[in-house]
């Protein structure tokens, strides 16, 4: 899990929703165990198999960050059988029974990991400043 897998797969949804529902679901919530707060960080967590409490696996400035956590904790408690968001990503540790503190801590070190590999990384093309006014060099009027 040494880098960040660029792999976009995207969770589906059930059958019995019909395909706008699907799609809608899809530009809303990109992968499985993850979601959006309304202040745009992305969060993940996982219900415990057969209990109905939650893992807090942390909150995260992209989707990317928050799927591989919930990759990583969804692979410790289900094992290689598990749906990941990243299937070509499948973490390195084999599956064990853990109790949810040591899961949640893999998950969020993974999670923060990835968050910190993508704010390290180089912005490829320089965002303009909406606010600034167009000099005329610049402007498109000649």
């Amino acid at each position: 899990m040494e880098g960040v897998c660029c792999a976009t797969s995207h969770a589906s949804s059930s059958s019995s929703e019909n395909p706008s529902k699907r799609k809608q679901a899809a530009e809303k919530k990109p992968y499985r165990g993850i979601r959006m707060r309304k202040w745009g960080k992305w969060v993940a967590e996982i219900r415990e198999p057969n209990k109905r409490s939650r893992i807090w696996l942390g909150s995260y400035s992209s989707p990317v960050a928050a799927a591989r956590a919930y990759d990583t904790a969804v692979f410790l408690l289900r094992g290689p059988t598990a749906r990941l968001n990243f299937p070509d990503c499948v973490p390195e540790f084999g599956h064990q029974d853990l109790s949810a503190a040591a899961i949640r801590k893999k998950a969020t070190e993974v999670g923060a990991r990835v968050d910190a590999m993508q704010a390290a990384a180089p912005i490829t093309s320089p965002r303009p400043d909406l606010n600034e006014f167009p000099t005329p060099e610049s402007s498109e009027e000649n």
